[in-house]
């Protein structure tokens, strides 16, 4: 029988468990970000019932069109945007989203704190980190990395706690996940939003907190 959502939720939830242990991780230190973009709601309720609550989307449109719903069968969802955000879509990013990984620029930066003031939403904020410089990817340069930070924490008011990358495909991800790792050392930052499907025991190993994993709990995407 072919494994199903909940049972690679469970190998995925055994083997952050098991990174933790190896890598001298205080047991529940990472967090699974269930990363439930293109599948429909009736997909990731039986994840819901296994008991994630934590879930990463792309999107904020679609967002909006299936998390409504599952909000109101399940309590204690925490939804984070993982994707590319545009500056028009602050207000709906900010009124249907839980934390924020994706800030890069300080257009983005500033009409995201605007839409919190406005909602009365205080929402913690990852910056993008774009540790393989590559042009086609969203990211802050790491060498632009310290200046952005202080500009997002002291000039625009946002609630820093952490960087986010995804590595070069073609690249092994350690020395990425510890570029991210030493620039959020020296900022004072403690968490760290790195590792997906293919290397998230890996980004443990280099101090991972948030972990986003997709298609190994959701199978392959049509």
């Amino acid at each position: 029988m072919a494994a199903t959502a909940t049972d690679r939720l469970a190998t995925v939830q055994s083997d952050i468990r098991a990174a933790e242990a190896e890598y001298n991780r205080s047991a529940g230190s990472v967090t699974l970000v269930a990363v439930s973009k293109t599948f429909e709601a009736e997909e990731i309720r039986p994840v819901l019932e296994a008991g994630q609550r934590v879930f990463g989307e792309n999107r904020v449109q679609e967002a909006m069109g299936k998390w409504p719903a599952l909000r109101s069968d399940f309590t204690g969802i925490q939804l984070h945007l993982i994707g590319p955000l545009q500056s028009n879509k602050a207000k709906e990013a900010v009124a249907t989203f839980d934390v924020i990984h994706t800030i890069d620029r300080e257009k983005i930066a500033r009409a995201l704190k605007a839409e919190m003031l406005a909602q009365g939403r205080e929402l913690p904020c990852f910056i993008q980190v774009n540790t393989g410089e590559e042009p086609q990817k969203a990211g802050i340069s790491p060498k632009d990395a310290d200046a952005f930070i202080r500009l997002c924490r002291e000039d625009i008011g946002l609630s820093v706690v952490g960087l986010m990358c995804i590595p070069p495909v073609e690249e092994a991800p350690g020395p990425h996940f510890a570029l991210l790792e030493k620039i959020a050392a020296r900022n004072g930052l403690s968490q760290l939003s790195m590792g997906m499907s293919s290397d998230y025991e890996t980004a443990v190993s280099f101090g991972a907190t948030h972990v986003r994993v997709g298609s190994a709990i959701f199978g392959g995407r049509g």
